[in-house]
């Protein structure tokens, strides 16, 4: 019998940071064929005890798991970068790249151009992705995330649609 497929996600600090703030970070662990991690380098970006202590937990629950980027492996990635994207962002991207994994993050600009340019737009996925995947797993009613669009604007993340329902088709 063949182990099943697993999609790992690297998950970034702005992700991190939009579950953290609506209580929904536990869900991550609920997504069945999905294994969520986190580099150092974003643990570190956690400025908020509060942040810091949710992601505490959830990596003792098992619910995400914590990985340290190989240097030696991404340094050419590393070394092109440095300057442009900043170190959560770039360990992200360099753990993606040198394991074939998938990135869960927010950020725009030169980050989303340099993910997709060495990942492809299908293994570039943010919260909104991860809320219609939460919905589809019967982890979160379409209701019970629209919710959460208000407590994400509270948190400077906006998006250019009412409703989650609307994304769906319902």
């Amino acid at each position: 019998m063949s182990a099943p497929c697993v999609t790992v996600v690297v998950a970034d600090s702005s992700v991190l940071i939009n579950l953290i703030v609506t209580g929904r970070l536990a869900l991550l662990g609920g997504l069945d064929g999905h294994r969520f991690v986190v580099p150092d380098e974003v643990v570190e970006e956690l400025t908020w005890p509060a942040h810091r202590d949710v992601l505490a937990l959830a990596i003792e629950a098992g619910v995400i798991d914590r990985v340290a980027v190989d240097a030696i492996n991404s340094s050419e990635l590393l070394l092109a970068l440095h300057d442009v994207i900043g170190s959560g962002e770039l360990a992200c991207l360099a753990t993606a790249v040198i394991n074939g994994w998938t990135v869960a993050s927010d950020e725009k600009r030169r980050f989303r151009r340099e993910a997709i340019a060495r990942l492809g737009e299908d293994r570039l996925i943010g919260t909104v992705e991860l809320y219609l995947r939460f919905i589809a797993a019967g982890l979160l009613t379409a209701d019970e995330a629209d919710a959460d669009l208000a407590v994400l604007a509270t948190n400077r993340f906006t998006v250019k649609f009412a409703s989650f329902r609307e994304l769906r088709g319902d």
